[in-house]
């Protein structure tokens, strides 16, 4: 089997993944795209094999690109293409996608986002987090503190910690995060004397 053909085999069980993430009928993605419900079913069962003419509304309808729909491999583009993550209220965009090390994520959490019960967690890591718009409240250990635009924490995942949006507006953060306790070192020149 060549690689055209594992991509192909590939989308039907991505194109299901995909309407059930996203919480959507065969019937609702038929009347998006035009495309009947026997044919959306064939294609995420692997019955019928993908097309261009297929896959394309099937893009559109799911806003990812045709790459995304068949896992195209890199092409050596330097770009990190982002493809967001919906978890526990709020959005992740991972903007590193190497595997291992500090991995870099682009966090945000709108203004309804029912995260306003806090509920700490811990886990193996270090984080280091950089709020670039909105207000966030962070809950670490036995601190309660809100963080503004351009102000930086970081600390060891063990210690409970929970984060959300400080006053019902959104907020946008970076988090730099290391799963093996690798901490952000910044460097800064020293002083000319």
């Amino acid at each position: 089997m060549d690689d055209l053909d594992q991509a192909l085999d590939s989308v039907g069980p991505r194109l299901r993944a995909l309407r059930k993430q996203r919480e959507t009928t065969l019937a609702d993605l038929s009347t998006a795209t035009g495309i009947s419900v026997s044919t959306l079913s064939r294609l995420e069962s692997g019955a019928r094999r993908p097309t261009l003419e297929l896959l394309f509304p099937l893009a559109k309808a799911y806003h990812v690109t045709l790459d995304e729909l068949v896992d195209a491999p890199p092409t050596g583009d330097p770009r990190v293409h982002l493809r967001p993550v919906q978890r526990g209220g709020m959005t992740m965009l991972p903007l590193t996608r190497r595997a291992g090390g500090i991995q870099a994520y682009k966090l945000v959490i709108p203004a309804e986002s029912g995260r306003r019960k806090p509920d700490p967690q811990t886990h193996e890591g270090y984080e280091w987090l950089y709020v670039l718009n909105g207000r966030l409240r962070v809950i670490l250990g036995e601190h309660d503190f809100v963080m503004a635009p351009g102000e930086a924490a970081e600390f060891d995942t063990r210690v409970p910690h929970w984060f959300g949006a400080a006053d019902g507006e959104p907020v946008e953060f970076l988090s730099l995060f290391g799963k093996q306790g690798e901490r952000a070192h910044l460097r800064a020149r020293p002083k000319q004397g």
